[in-house]
């Protein structure tokens, strides 16, 4: 089906969304733009946009075939793609396998460490508050989410992560951390939504430790456009294979 693109609904720090002709399905428009720390660091990744929407589009496919729902339609072209209309759950799910970030400042423990087991914190979707972290109590005493749905989403997490940290080790790179939102569609169920991209996932090389995702542009250690670009290119280079 073509899909055409209506009123913009909604422009976000890294996205715009149409409606489309369809009530269920809008259109995502990835743009170059990059912030960081809530939006308080604005700049530009040249290419950034491009590579997002085709890196999520190729992983939500891998997921979908491990049976993770994602709100995936059809991917339009380097920048669009088609996505079932979501009702955004307001809690953004970390998983972590590795020590790094805001863990190990929180924490007082170095970067790099490998956990036992991947960890998984909630954070409250609210710009405004800084994203909070809350635990399951908070978000069913805030009404975020059902006791059902954030066990659901927990399992649809993990399961996330098994499966891309074994394609990105193939790739040779760790998977160190990544951000996860999800969304319910028109009869209610949960799906993957958002994007997996090296905007929301913290991803090293996996023998120099070199980061290759947005990490560079937070942390200002320049060479942020080759970062991308070399995890696409490992990424379509896996695919080739």
């Amino acid at each position: 089906m073509a899909y055409e693109k209506k009123e913009q609904l909604y422009e976000g720090k890294a996205k715009k969304v149409y409606a489309t002709q369809d009530p269920n399905v809008v259109i995502v428009s990835y743009k170059d733009d990059a912030t960081a720390f809530n939006g308080l660091k604005k700049g530009t990744i040249t290419g950034k946009g491009a590579i997002n929407n085709r890196m999520t589009n190729n992983l939500m496919r891998r997921l979908e075939a491990k049976g993770v729902p994602t709100h995936l339609v059809e991917e339009l072209s380097d920048r669009e793609t088609a996505v079932k209309k979501v009702s955004i759950v307001p809690l953004e799910v970390i998983i972590r396998n590795l020590s790094a970030g805001s863990f190990a400042k929180r924490y007082g423990v170095e970067e790099g460490i490998v956990f036992d087991q991947p960890t998984i914190e909630f954070s409250y979707k609210n710009d405004a508050l800084g994203d909070p972290l809350l635990n399951t109590y908070h978000a069913l005493a805030l009404k975020l989410a059902t006791a059902e749905e954030i066990e659901t989403i927990k399992n649809y997490a993990f399961a996330v992560n098994e499966v891309l940290k074994a394609f990105w080790a193939e790739c040779g790179v760790t998977l160190v951390d990544f951000k996860l939102e999800f969304g319910k569609v028109a009869d209610g169920s949960i799906v993957l939504a958002d994007e997996i991209s090296p905007d929301t996932c913290r991803l090293w090389d996996a023998k120099t430790h070199e980061k290759l995702d947005k990490d560079r542009f937070r942390r200002d250690l320049g060479g942020v456009e080759d970062a991308y670009a070399e995890i696409m290119k490992r990424l379509l280079d896996h695919d080739a294979q």
